[in-house]
């Protein structure tokens, strides 16, 4: 009611802070600009996108979030040590606030390339489904991040050339320059981010065949072995009377039987061995 009534802004904007779930966008409205950034927070493994709408003219500064904001809050705290901060321009207030509101991602980032080290130590010592889970989180993070900072580099882009607010005031955009430069540092550094988990889903899906090869290779090894002593119990257990003949004496059933199964184990696992299966 207060922006619609007392301010007596667009209609379309007031849509777009009731719906939320837009883009960084900057419009521009006879007597103000409009414009939508966001920030992020990380809840776990992932992080929540927090959005922010503004309100820039030449007579006031509107900011409407609909969950409290940490940025704004120590924006409010700086101000508050600083005075002098808000006696230049609303544009030059307008830049601190998006200029906090930007800067915000960046503890989010350093974060979120921490859990990426450890993950990535983890699926090499032990790569289970908690660690797969943990990666699919942090690489849905780190898309849905993507998304929002190349959207709000390319405003920013827009804004190194022309200022919104007060479009003659040359020097803002130097300032709006600044802010550019570390949406093309956050964007690079969650591609970069993408490019690491992507290569870390393909190291534990290595890791997982590898270890799945060797277990196959251990189970090989174990029916192998009871190859020749399954061969040597099925010849000599025939009840054919010339076989059982020959062989009743005792020192047969030692050496033909017993003694060349102990015989052929050994040998067959001092093979393996040297061949590095065991």
């Amino acid at each position: 009611m207060l922006l619609e009534k007392t301010f007596g802004f667009h209609p379309l904007t007031l849509e777009d802070i009731r719906h939320q779930n837009q883009r960084p966008k900057v419009d521009e409205y006879p007597g103000y600009a409009f414009v939508v950034l966001f920030t992020a927070e990380l809840e776990g493994k992932r992080a929540q996108v927090r959005e922010h709408h503004l309100y820039l003219s030449p007579q006031y500064l509107v900011s409407v979030h609909i969950e409290p904001s940490d940025p704004l809050n120590r924006l409010r705290e700086r101000i508050k040590a600083n005075p002098d901060l808000t006696r230049r321009s609303l544009p030059f207030l307008f830049y601190l606030v998006v200029d906090q509101l930007v800067d915000s991602l960046f503890p989010v980032l350093e974060q979120l390339d921490d859990a990426t080290d450890e993950l990535e130590d983890r699926i090499i010592d032990q790569p289970d489904t908690s660690a797969l889970t943990e990666l699919s989180d942090l690489k849905r993070t780190v898309v849905d991040l993507r998304k929002v900072l190349g959207a709000q580099r390319d405003v920013f882009q827009r804004l190194t050339t022309r200022a919104v607010g007060d479009p003659g005031d040359k020097e803002m955009s130097i300032y709006y320059r600044d802010v550019y430069d570390h949406l093309v540092r956050q964007y690079e550094t969650v591609d970069s981010l993408r490019d690491l988990l992507t290569s870390a889903m393909d190291v534990y899906l290595s890791t997982v065949s590898n270890r799945l090869n060797l277990r196959i290779t251990r189970l090989t090894v174990f029916a192998t072995l009871f190859l020749p002593l399954t061969f040597v119990t099925g010849f000599f257990g025939m009840n054919f009377a010339w076989l059982v003949g020959h062989i009743a004496p005792a020192w047969t059933f030692w050496l033909l039987a017993v003694g060349v199964m102990v015989g052929t184990t050994a040998l067959q696992l001092l093979y393996y061995r040297r061949s590095g299966w065991l």
